[in-house]
């Protein structure tokens, strides 16, 4: 049995987690499903026996940099493993990222829509290539997303551009790919070397199309994820097991990938 381990999650400080939750669930019109504080996701884990969630921050305007790094570094753990944030607007982006790999941190979490970029805009490649520089892992929103507009921002075929220019960065396709583009996924992305996770998808796509993207696409590059409170982590592992995979790969999926793309950094 593999060592489960979520590769994307949320949590919020507890003086902030009622009012952070409330707000998006008003924007995104999708309810919680914990009250979004570390105490509630570590019950979740063990209640379905999930070993480590890698905890995501998303820094929505420059400020926020100073408060979302503080709080990773107070809830790093053996089983939180937290992924700062850094805002493409800052003026001092490359030096934050410097920052957070002399912090000790895996990688860095950044949205597409949430901090207002397109994922090849001109902008965006200096953080890429500084990020690939410092070995660190970029787990990145791709896909359109339930709170927004359809504006295709972060679809498929850019996140084959940025793998091209940067072949050498740990990017991490969230949402099997591409939220709710899954069918360019398959004919796109599928099968090339791009990690990809499975975050807040089995419980929107096609059985067929889950499993058809999943047996196409290198079984090293394909990771769990909930993006939980934003779904149950227990129903995403049981949609997980539903699609009757190999049990070899889904030990690859549920942790032995994501410790292998973990002891990369």
């Amino acid at each position: 049995m593999s060592r489960t381990i979520d590769f994307h999650t949320h949590a919020f400080p507890d003086a902030l987690a009622e009012k952070a939750i409330k707000s998006i669930e008003k924007k995104g019109g999708m309810p919680a499903r914990t009250d979004g504080t570390i105490a509630a996701l570590l019950k979740s884990m063990d209640s379905c026996g999930i070993e480590r969630s890698v905890v995501c921050s998303i820094a929505t305007k420059p400020s926020q940099f100073w408060p979302i790094l503080k709080w990773s570094s107070e809830i790093k753990s053996d089983r939180i493993i937290p992924l700062p944030s850094v805002h493409p607007d800052d003026p001092q982006v490359l030096d934050k990222i410097g920052l957070i790999k002399n912090e000790g941190f895996k990688g860095v979490k950044m949205h597409p829509y949430y901090q207002g970029f397109v994922l090849d805009e001109k902008k965006m490649l200096r953080i890429y290539e500084r990020i690939c520089t410092e070995n660190l892992i970029l787990v990145l929103h791709t896909g359109f997303d339930f709170a927004f507009g359809r504006v295709r921002k972060a679809d498929p075929g850019k996140v084959i551009g940025i793998h091209q220019v940067f072949p050498g960065l740990k990017l991490v396709a969230t949402h099997m790919g591409a939220w709710e583009d899954w069918p360019d996924v398959e004919r796109v992305m599928a099968g090339r070397k791009i990690y990809m996770e499975i975050s807040f998808s089995l419980e929107f796509m096609d059985r067929g199309l889950a499993r058809n993207i999943m047996m196409k696409h290198p079984p090293e590059c394909i990771l769990f994820g909930t993006d939980s409170p934003w779904t149950n982590q227990r129903e995403t592992l049981d949609l997980l097991q539903g699609l009757s995979l190999d049990p070899a790969l889904g030990n690859r999926i549920l942790g032995e990938n994501a410790l292998s793309l973990l002891s990369s950094v």
